[in-house]
């Protein structure tokens, strides 16, 4: 019997492990319980003595990085990675694992597929050897090729169809806080009809929606200590829980070992809620320098961000970017979390230094992190710069 992931990946990327059975030369006993059903009827067997940890790391702003615990156990013995448009070098700087674990695993392969977002058969040649599709396809601002009903929706619903032809026994599909079809943001509205169709097609998806993301390569923490990031809206009073990216790979881990998360809807979000002033402010503290800020209102802001999102064909900003800085984050009551899966979520506040390091002058570069003791001294002084 076989076990396998397919996971689609947020710009076009989409991976996929296909593990087998443990077979010949496995030394550990096998006894009733490691047989399990799934919800096709198919039997497996569950692999005992934990997985190994290492991460799968993609872009942080193009993919959520999931850890090799979600697509590569000890029995793990193909990684499919689907890709769109991208250099085939690039891919393989992309996903790489960062343990020395999978060095000694066996019979592994790494198969890089091609597949169009708008082209059925390739999308059904992806998952169809698959148990478990993660849909992580998705985009935030429109391009010239695809706007967000095409990838969004249209996308979401072409990918859950060929999970439904081919009977696959999981789909979790990655979907976005505030996602609402009456939402005034185009993204967030498509994201929210998306989950409509994705349920309506394959009742058994498990929706998940992540609050703003932090980690590697993210487009919260970086893009706020970029010098160019200057102009913003709403005087950054936008309030949200920022999780880190790393708990969404581990919560996506714990989905595919458990099908009573099956047809659930997860919303995955940090400790503690912030607004982009705050995190601005930590963002600044930790790389010791002051980034200027300067508000455009919203009705200047959202047709210029439109013009430049037209003029320029790299992700910069768009008009419904400047909309959702007027959304605060609502969680619902209904839905499940972190604690139902047993994660404990990190804090931002613990990361800013691992992240933000390559931002400081040579002066201040090794500069350990500030201790709690030093960071509540801090506190106790009013610092005066006097340039006279």
């Amino acid at each position: 019997m076989q076990k396998s992931w397919a996971t689609p990946v947020s710009n076009g990327l989409r991976i996929a492990a296909k593990v087998p059975s443990v077979g010949a030369g496995t030394h550990c006993k096998r006894r009733l319980q490691d047989v399990s059903i799934t919800r096709t009827g198919r039997p497996i067997i569950r692999t005992q003595g934990g997985r190994p940890r290492a991460p799968l790391k993609s872009n942080g702003s193009k993919g959520i990085p999931l850890p090799s615990s979600a697509l590569l156990d000890s029995s793990a013995a193909t990684l499919y990675i689907d890709w769109v448009r991208i250099p085939l070098e690039v891919l393989h700087r992309r996903f790489f694992l960062t343990d020395s674990s999978f060095a000694r695993m066996h019979c592994r392969r790494v198969v890089f597929m091609e597949y169009d977002l708008r082209n059925t058969q390739s999308l059904e040649e992806s998952v169809r050897h698959s148990d478990i599709v993660y849909n992580l396809v998705g985009r935030d601002y429109p391009t010239k090729n695809f706007d967000l009903e095409d990838v969004n929706v249209e996308g979401a619903e072409r990918i859950a169809e060929a999970v439904a032809k081919y009977d696959i026994d999981r789909f979790i599909h990655m979907s976005s806080y505030n996602a609402d079809k009456n939402s005034p943001s185009t993204f967030f509205r498509t994201k929210g009809r998306g989950e409509e169709v994705v349920r309506s097609i394959f009742p058994e998806t498990t929706i998940v929606r992540p609050a703003p993301v932090f980690g590697f390569e993210d487009r919260l923490l970086h893009r706020l200590a970029r010098a160019s990031n200057i102009f913003t809206s709403n005087h950054m009073l936008e309030r949200f829980w920022p999780v880190h990216s790393i708990d969404i790979g581990s919560a996506l881990a714990v989905m595919a070992e458990d099908d009573t998360t099956a047809s659930e809807t997860y919303e995955l979000y940090g400790p503690k809620n912030y607004s982009m002033a705050e995190i601005s402010e930590l963002v600044d503290r930790e790389i010791i320098k002051h980034r200027r800020h300067i508000n455009v209102p919203k009705r200047l802001a959202m047709p210029l961000a439109d013009l430049y999102n037209r003029l320029i064909w790299w992700s910069t900003t768009s008009a419904d970017g400047v909309e959702r800085e007027f959304i605060d984050q609502k969680i619902d009551p209904k839905a499940k979390t972190f604690k139902d899966l047993g994660i404990e979520p990190a804090e931002i506040a613990n990361f800013t230094y691992h992240y933000l390091q390559g931002y400081r002058s040579s002066s201040f570069y090794d500069l350990p992190p500030a201790t709690e003791r030093e960071k509540r001294e801090e506190k106790k002084y009013l610092h005066v710069i006097d340039d006279q």
